[in-house]
């Protein structure tokens, strides 16, 4: 191991890759505690320190605070994070689907792909500008706004939070084209990392090792529990990461002349986890409004029991929530297959290319076995998902710990981590090993585990 990062620095094309790459993910930290003017910070925090993370909307601002790489704790440029060029990406994909305008564009190869990042960034700018003016009048501007600064503290807030989120859609398109890895995936990892040691500190502080400790604090059996937890994920974070099924491919022997050509077997691999982490992105943010909308209603028919145990049914730590989050999970799962996987295509393209799969006839039923397939491993992938994602809430109701710290610790915010760690190490061992050097395993790349 020392000897491989000993030659990723011997090499200047990696080793200025992964310095640049660290450069902007530090000025990325850096602006994250550049405030946007006009606005009390202090109160800010305060307000923040104290706010109810177990209601519906102090979930919704600590899940926006982990996957957008941004902080609503305070008014700063960064608030937004880059949820929102997440966001336009993921409409334009979806609209990429319907409108043929689009899906021309996408078969046009990299001058298409240009002109849908074009779109993507105007759009970007759109979702900002409507996200940013919606934060400062949820989170009520008006009482953490320095007196008589009404006005411009929104218009810079507006303002500042659109750039800033624009400029971190820029450090990430630059760390794709001179760094290493992806880099907006990068920028919510390094989010989350930051504030990984803050919820390890509050973790530490709880512990207590002592008999007959008090109700609150982690005793031996939680610790052994939390260490067993952390590791399930970790494993099978890695496991459902580099999972694929192997179709075998043959290629058909073709005569050119005098020589025969063709005759080759290699295999087509079917990730398991086909949609990453995007199902559990999407499911908690469907799952951030109803609990938000049945509180409002409860509180405006204060009187009414139905609605009470409607909003004790859609709490975070319910059985009924926790039954939906997990089978909105499976639904988008397959439904982001759907989207992103085209048997038809792959078919097409094997048949154009002379291959096929043994036994299969090429073209319709081909596609039918390909779809048949992925069908099969989502559930399997889409499972892990559900299970990895109740992992806090497990975590919060049996060790009783802040659910703000099981987000950290296990869970969603742990199987990012590693996913773009994974994809991160699979880039720098590919550089190394075009160059003629070792991997990161002396027994050869990193290849994912198959079924």
């Amino acid at each position: 191991m020392i000897g491989t990062i000993a030659n990723i620095f011997r090499i200047p094309d990696l080793r200025n890759k992964i310095l640049f790459t660290v450069a902007l993910l530090i000025i990325y930290r850096v602006g994250f505690h550049i405030p946007n003017p006009c606005f009390n910070l202090e109160l800010l925090q305060e307000t923040a320190t104290t706010r109810d993370t177990d209601s519906p909307l102090g979930r919704a601002a600590e899940y926006m605070q982990m996957f957008t790489g941004g902080t609503l704790s305070q008014s700063s440029l960064f608030g937004l994070g880059i949820m929102p060029y997440i966001t336009a990406s993921i409409i334009l994909m979806l609209l990429g689907e319907v409108i043929p305008s689009l899906k021309k564009l996408r078969q046009e190869g990299q001058t298409g792909y240009k002109k849908i990042q074009e779109y993507t960034r105007y759009l970007t700018v759109l979702i900002c500008v409507i996200q940013a003016v919606m934060y400062l009048r949820v989170m009520g501007a008006s009482k953490y706004v320095y007196p008589g600064m009404q006005v411009p503290a929104m218009v810079l807030g507006v303002v500042g939070m659109t750039a800033g989120t624009v400029f971190l859609m820029w450090l990430g398109e630059q760390i794709d084209e001179y760094g290493i890895g992806n880099g907006i995936s990068l920028i919510i990892m390094a989010g989350i990392i930051a504030r990984m040691p803050w919820a390890i500190r509050s973790l530490i502080q709880r512990i207590d090792l002592t008999f007959g400790a008090p109700a609150g604090t982690i005793g031996p059996a939680s610790i052994v529990f939390l260490i067993a937890a952390f590791v399930f994920v970790v494993a099978g974070a890695i496991l459902i990461t580099q999972g694929q099924r192997r179709i075998p491919i043959q290629q058909a022997k073709q005569m050119r002349g005098r020589r025969m050509y063709g005759g080759q077997r290699h295999y087509l691999p079917l990730r398991v986890n086909h949609g990453g982490v995007m199902p559990i992105i999407f499911a908690s943010s469907f799952m951030m409004f109803p609990p938000i909308i049945i509180e409002q209603i409860a509180n405006a028919f204060s009187g009414s029991e139905f609605w009470r145990t409607v909003l004790e049914a859609f709490r975070g730590d319910a059985y009924t929530y926790n039954v939906l989050y997990m089978l909105l999970i499976f639904l988008f799962a397959y439904f982001w297959v759907t989207v992103q996987f085209q048997p038809r295509e792959m078919a097409k393209n094997l048949r154009d290319s002379g291959s096929f799969i043994p036994g299969l006839r090429p073209g319709r039923r081909t596609a039918e076995y390909l779809e048949t397939v992925m069908t099969r491993i989502t559930f399997y992938g889409a499972a892990f998902l559900a299970a990895i994602a109740v992992v806090p809430t497990v975590l919060n109701k049996t060790l009783e710990i802040d659910w703000t710290i099981t987000t950290f610790i296990g869970g969603t915010g742990l199987l990012i981590v590693v996913s773009v760690s994974l994809d991160l190490v699979q880039k720098i061992e590919a550089n190394l090993l075009m160059r003629s050097y070792e991997g990161f395993s002396s027994a050869g790349r990193i290849k994912g585990a198959y079924a």
